[in-house]
């Protein structure tokens, strides 16, 4: 009876296949170790992204400490906050508003879509929708309209969404020197009164000087002429 089931299964696979039943077997054996070395190369893979799926999803629930308030810093203090040392907050400012964006490092940490923009103003950058190095700045002159409004976009997003924790300091800029133009105006303002008064008194003095000999002259020519006619009556 076996004999006949296995004369019979020989028969089929030859009929339907082709091939003896010795390479269809072959055939067969060979496809199921194909599978299974792929199945468990594929389960490997798999298994490390639900592994990644989790942690990430772990980091993402851990509570994130609460906003440290740095008042006011210059633009260089605030690339301390990049991302670069995880255990300080990822900082970014639009507009000379410093936001703590910890809670979105997928976006803005190392690694990020925006990386680039934290640690930094990056208020032109964002209305431009630019990833370039020189529009990676606070100043936004120069800007259209449309430019200004997608600006006004994120500003409101990021005060509705992040916290405040500080203002960008602005640079005190030196007084500039007076122009040579400037120093001849303003010499031309300055009053020639004094100048003409202290020249009038220079002028005067000589003649003062001049007239108080004639006044000690006057003085001893009257007492020679008392003297004169005492004299007279005398004799």
């Amino acid at each position: 009876m076996a004999t006949q089931v296995l004369e019979t299964i020989e028969e089929t696979i030859t009929t339907y296949t082709g091939l003896s039943p010795t390479t269809f077997l072959t055939a067969v054996a060979l496809a199921l170790t194909i599978y299974y070395v792929i199945s468990s190369l594929f389960g490997d893979i798999s298994s490390d992204m639900q592994q990644q799926t989790r942690s990430s999803s772990f980091e993402e629930r851990e509570p994130l400490p609460p906003p440290v308030q740095l008042g006011e810093v210059t633009a260089d203090e605030l690339k301390e906050y990049d991302g670069t040392d995880p255990k300080k907050p990822l900082l970014m400012a639009i507009k000379g508003q410093i936001y703590d964006v910890s809670q979105s490092r997928m976006f803005y940490g190392p690694g990020g879509p925006y990386a680039l923009f934290a640690g930094k103003d990056a208020s032109r950058a964002l209305a431009k929708m630019s990833f370039e190095e020189k529009d990676l700045t606070g100043d936004i002159t120069g800007l259209g309209l449309f430019e200004l409004d997608a600006l006004r976009d994120w500003e409101y997003k990021f005060m509705s969404k992040y916290a405040k924790v500080g203002t960008i300091k602005t640079p005190e800029t030196a007084p500039e020197p007076p122009t040579a133009d400037q120093s001849a105006e303003s010499s031309a303002a300055q009053p020639a009164e004094p100048i003409a008064e202290s020249t009038a008194a220079q002028a005067a003095e000589p003649a003062m000087a001049a007239d108080e000999p004639s006044e000690n002259t006057a003085t001893i020519i009257k007492e020679e002429t008392s003297t004169t006619s005492e004299a007279n009556k005398d004799e």
